[in-house]
């Protein structure tokens, strides 16, 4: 079984809604995986993703609303084979807490498998319009849309 984690800052915005839209291509292509998310800030620990992104998966057909805010911890690179940052901040955040190149070979930014070296951000909807948020969402989709057809080869 391949074990995907999500992650961005706060783990209410863009890194739940990753780890619903990961969930639906896993259940439609028959994948042995799973997938979870967390947040590099403990600031929403225990809270219920964004109502603008809970709204943005709903549209999509993905529920994310059971969802809770947790923190990335060091057993994370245990409990993970592949880690998928939202953006530079959480990548450098990440591998701050890298214990050595096992673990940093595990991190990626998100938007590297949909636009290859490009690094870039998905960036944080938080302060955006719901327009940010349907923008975020189909930059998310894409990429976990080649996610799961690299864990199908």
């Amino acid at each position: 079984m391949t074990r995907i984690l999500m992650v961005c800052l706060g783990n209410i915005c863009r890194s739940p809604l990753a780890e619903g839209i990961m969930r639906k291509n896993i259940e439609a292509a028959g994948l042995d995986a799973m997938v979870d998310s967390s947040g590099t800030a403990h600031f929403h620990i225990g809270q219920s993703p964004d109502p603008r992104s809970i709204e943005s998966g709903k549209k999509h057909g993905i529920d994310i609303t059971t969802l809770r805010g947790r923190q990335f911890v060091v057993a994370d690179y245990d409990n993970f084979d592949l880690i998928y940052v939202m953006d530079n901040s959480n990548y450098k955040n990440v591998l701050s807490l890298a214990r050595g190149e096992d673990d940093k070979a595990k991190v990626e930014l998100l938007l590297n498998v949909s636009n290859p070296d490009q690094f870039l951000d998905v960036p944080d909807p938080y302060f955006g319009g719901e327009q940010g948020f349907e923008n975020v969402y189909q930059m998310i989709n894409e990429a976990c849309a080649k996610i799961a057809d690299n864990l199908k080869k």
